[in-house]
């Protein structure tokens, strides 16, 4: 026992005496390297974290940014409103989106595909460079700056025009698509260059109000409303924009017809309806809806049919700012039961295009259009947005509307008081 605690005695002192210093070196580097190394490590964590701030998603969410702002513009442009190009694709920009698919026949999603993006930038970008010959397209296709997206489709698809028209005659519908059949034309029409109702350009007062709108921030609210009139023009314009797209996606289902051809057989619209259209400024909706009836009983085609010719017919009238054969489209859909369509007609009637304005007259075929919606017909006019009609029904019957002040009949004749 003695001798083993002499032996590790011995031991000790050597350790202490030879070799304390090595082994406290040793120590010390395994405690210093390990220091070192885990800052060395936390660094590069630190600064891999950094490189991925700087290098990734910075700049990924400014970029995205800046191009969504360029979305904003574009749309605004071609006269979808997306509100303030804030660069946050919210709910009103991706409604713009969608009456951008909608107007060029895209699903509607309210999400750009890569195709979609790129030939709404690129139009973009071709009509700001295009100076006063951009004017002139816009002039041209009667559709506003929506108008040069179909004309530089057609255009980088090599469209000419097409063959010469025929009359508008629908059979029945083969499946879900719509077959458009040929009769011979019926006899030769004088050329109207202006179209119908007094030649005021509908799609130019739309083009202003989609300005309008888009420097007030988007559209009028129930609560911001100060102005039931700039509430009225807006949600026409919106309508005229639904009307259009509906009938184009409808039209793309029509069999072995060319868009420029149904537009030609759509004009045949106008002088048909042309009395009934010229009605809705002199008699009561009913009178008016009486007359159309008849017709519709004597066009010998079947309600279905008659009704998606109509809306087809609606979108070109509208297009092309032939107001006889968009009221006329209008006003058969409306005898058709569809009285949701109604509503058009009271903007027709209290903002005078296409028809005399009258605003005593207009409040029935609002009125229409607003119990039809209630009463739970589906909405075609902005189907997403639940409020509109309650803020079309303010508008038209708010105290501060110029619609409610008393209307002097037009018959009324001047009474002179003689003396003798």
């Amino acid at each position: 026992m003695y001798r083993k605690l002499l032996l590790s005695a011995a031991i000790a002192t050597i350790i202490a005496v030879s070799g304390v210093e090595r082994a406290s070196a040793d120590v010390g580097d395994a405690i210093v390297g390990g220091i070192i190394g885990g800052v060395i490590v936390h660094e590069a964590t630190k600064n891999r974290q950094k490189r991925t701030t700087k290098v990734y998603r910075a700049p990924a969410k400014s970029y995205a940014r800046a191009e969504a702002r360029q979305i904003q513009k574009a749309l605004n442009y071609f006269g979808f409103p997306a509100g303030k190009p804030d660069g946050v694709l919210g709910r009103q920009s991706r409604t713009a989106i969608s009456q951008y698919q909608a107007h060029m026949n895209y699903p509607v999603t309210g999400y750009l595909t890569e195709y979609e993006k790129s030939f709404l930038l690129n139009s973009h970008n071709r009509a700001l460079a295009g100076g006063p010959l951009t004017h002139q397209q816009i002039a041209q296709t009667g559709m506003g700056p929506g108008g040069l997206l179909h004309a530089y489709r057609d255009e980088a698809a090599g469209v000419t025009s097409a063959a010469p028209a025929t009359t508008l005659a629908a059979t029945a519908p083969a499946g879900d698509a719509l077959v458009i059949a040929e009769k011979e034309p019926g006899g030769a029409s004088l050329p109207n260059f202006l179209g119908g109702g007094d030649g005021v350009s509908l799609a130019s007062h739309c083009n202003t109000v989609s300005l309008l709108t888009n420097t007030n921030g988007g559209f009028t609210t129930l609560a911001a409303m100060d102005d039931p009139n700039t509430v009225l023009n807006e949600q026409f314009c919106l309508a005229r924009t639904y009307a259009i797209a509906d009938g184009e996606k409808l039209a793309s289902s029509v069999k072995g017809v060319g868009v420029s051809e149904i537009a030609a057989q759509c004009k045949q619209f106008g002088p048909v309806m042309k009395d009934h259209v010229a009605a809705l400024s002199l008699k009561s909706r009913d009178e008016v809806l009486q007359g159309v009836s008849g017709f519709v009983l004597s066009s010998g085609m079947a309600p279905p049919q008659l009704a998606a010719t109509s809306k087809i017919c609606l979108s070109v009238g509208y297009r092309t700012d032939d107001m006889d054969v968009a009221i006329g489209s209008g006003l058969i859909l409306v005898a058709l039961g569809e009285q949701v369509y109604a509503e058009l007609m009271g903007h027709h009637l209290s903002q005078g295009f296409g028809a005399t304005a009258r605003q005593d007259l207009a409040r029935q075929w609002y009125g229409m259009g607003i119990d039809a919606i209630e009463a739970g017909q589906p909405a075609v006019f902005a189907p997403g947005q639940p409020e509109r009609a309650v803020l079309i029904k303010a508008a038209v019957n708010g105290p501060d509307n110029a619609m409610n002040a008393p209307v002097q009949p037009v018959s009324t004749l001047p009474t002179f008081k003689v003396t003798e």
